[in-house]
């Protein structure tokens, strides 16, 4: 069964930068799609940033671009999303998802595309 599980999420000042990590296990990221999302309090879910099941595609929102990379270690089953230049509105529960994807290029940003959910972890970036 398909389980994936964050970590790295921390308090850093703005301006700081932390990598996150999200686990998969039950599964090889070479048959899945994985997404960053992140809510904010009282905000809807949004998305951050995916990688394609093949690794060759990316693509972030707007509001992170230039700031954020996103990279997958195949070894590890891992997916990375380094953080730089954080800023207050950064903050929120970062989640990642997966999605399974017949197309080794597909990437989304839309929540309602991924059916795998990890549980988050928290960012916050202090002014």
């Amino acid at each position: 069964q398909l389980q994936l599980v964050e970590s790295g999420g921390d308090l850093v000042q703005s301006g700081g930068s932390l990598r996150l990590s999200c686990a998969v296990s039950g599964a090889n990221l070479d048959d899945y799609a994985i997404g960053w999302f992140r809510q904010a309090p009282g905000a809807a879910r949004e998305g951050v940033s995916c990688i394609s099941k093949s690794g060759s595609t990316t693509d972030y929102a707007d509001s992170v671009k230039g700031r954020f990379t996103i990279s997958r270690d195949k070894a590890k089953n891992t997916v990375f999303l380094q953080m730089n230049s954080l800023k207050p509105e950064d903050i929120g529960v970062y989640t990642c998802a997966a999605r399974r994807s017949w197309y080794y290029a597909y990437v989304s940003l839309r929540p309602s595309d991924f059916a795998s959910w990890g549980p988050g972890t928290q960012v916050t970036v202090s002014s």
